[in-house]
């Protein structure tokens, strides 16, 4: 199960509808998280290093969940490690409702097709989604993971970026130039969960 990112500058694209509701607690416990890593990545290695005794391989044996089958084993654990130890802080991740609006309909968009993109159902991508709801500011990114119903976990996938050699991820987490974010989570018909993260330089919504 590997996430998926992306990252727009200037202008671009156009999706679904957003929804409406307010971002749920676990949706604003994963901009949290990702704003703790990027305030303070050497202590969040911490977290990741006590996941280290799970691997067996490339086989990860997480305590009360089903074993997942990674593509590089505790070597990508490890290098997401030293990175962590050795990066210079970002600055926080600002929650954005409006953000956390346009992630959670494409988030819901994947779910009940089996999706996993970042074109929508008219093949949009993120700055359309983020036009279509308000003005956004220089720079957009979007992550979307899978598989996660723990809002740290969600954070490790996307750190640790395991089978993505660019680490795609990780860079757009710690993008010092991404100031805000927000968080879409959904049922997803082949992954279980889907969790889209939006950010951006600055976001102001129209409504």
């Amino acid at each position: 199960m590997r996430p998926v990112a992306l990252l727009l500058a200037a202008s671009l694209l156009q999706a679904g509808a957003p929804a409406a509701e307010k971002a749920t607690a676990f949706e604003r416990a994963v901009v949290q998280e990702m704003s703790d890593a990027r305030v303070s990545p050497r202590a969040y290695a911490e977290h990741l290093r006590a996941l280290r005794d799970a691997f067996e391989g490339t086989l990860w044996r997480r305590p009360g969940r089903v074993p997942l089958r990674t593509e590089e084993g505790v070597a990508a654990l490890d290098e997401a490690i030293r990175f962590l130890e050795t990066a210079r802080p970002a600055g926080p991740l600002r929650f954005n409702e409006g953000l956390a609006r346009a992630a959670k309909a494409h988030a819901q968009y994947l779910g009940s097709r089996g999706l996993l993109s970042h074109q929508g159902r008219d093949g949009s991508g993120p700055a359309a989604r983020l036009d279509r709801l308000g003005r956004w500011q220089s720079l957009v990114a979007e992550n979307i993971s899978t598989g996660e119903d723990d809002p740290r976990l969600v954070v490790v996938q996307l750190l640790v970026d395991d089978g993505v050699p660019s680490r795609g991820h990780r860079k757009n987490l710690f993008n010092p130039d991404l100031h805000q974010a927000g968080a879409g989570a959904a049922a997803h018909a082949q992954y279980g969960t889907v969790c889209v993260i939006d950010y951006a330089d600055g976001f102001v919504a129209d409504r």
